[in-house]
């Protein structure tokens, strides 16, 4: 358990520093709907045997943010057929939210708000001045400039939340099945995101023990 078989026969331990108690941990954690209703992450899948993918971006005014939901979208039909729940949580206001998802766009059924950053502190995800501009990964989003630059057509900096400290939370990943986590990552920096073969590999093959 804690493995994750990507599709070059990498293999890799993904679970380090997490334990058998995260859906517990963020289960009770209140966020918002990007419609602006409260709702419990435990309420979000079925919690006994249902597949989610738990993707948590930066704020919502972030290029690195828009890109990762631009790519996330594009997976909804391959996690449809697996019945896989997409569930993407960004930092800021609903109202925040709702820029993202209309000028992305981005469905809102799939998007939720963490303004207070209370998921991000209960997974420990990094957070910091050095995480957000001089980390070496953040190094990586250079690589993927064209999709970056397809996402962000439609940007705008008004979807940056208020709280001018909300910019230096990085995110992560997560793959549960009801309350078993099955894969986990943490963002190193500003646009180091998982790779989505990893997560399509751990959440939609035939067979997830």
């Amino acid at each position: 358990m804690g493995t994750v078989k990507t599709n070059s026969g990498e293999i890799k331990d993904s679970l380090v520093g997490f334990d058998g108690k995260t859906a517990d941990v963020i289960g009770p954690i209140d966020i918002f709907r990007a419609t602006g209703e409260k709702v419990q992450f435990k309420d979000l899948w079925d919690q006994n045997e249902g597949m989610a993918v738990v993707a948590l971006l930066r704020h919502f005014g972030c290029i690195c943010s828009w890109e990762l939901a631009s790519v996330l979208k594009d997976s909804i039909p391959t996690l449809d057929s697996a019945g896989v729940k997409l569930i993407a949580v960004g930092v800021g206001t609903p109202d925040k939210a709702r820029i993202l998802a209309n000028r992305l766009p981005f469905p809102m059924d799939c998007l939720y708000a963490d303004p207070s950053r209370e998921a991000y502190h209960a997974l420990d995800l990094y957070y910091g001045l050095s995480r957000t501009f001089f980390n070496p990964a953040s190094a990586k989003v250079f690589s993927r400039w064209d999709s970056l630059r397809e996402a962000v057509k439609n940007y705008t900096i008004s979807a940056t939340p208020e709280d001018s400290s909300s910019v230096l939370q990085q995110g992560g990943m997560f793959v549960f099945k009801g309350m078993q986590l099955l894969y986990a990552r943490k963002d190193e920096g500003t646009g180091d995101h998982a790779p989505l073969d990893e997560v399509l590999n751990i959440c939609c093959r035939p067979s997830v023990a």
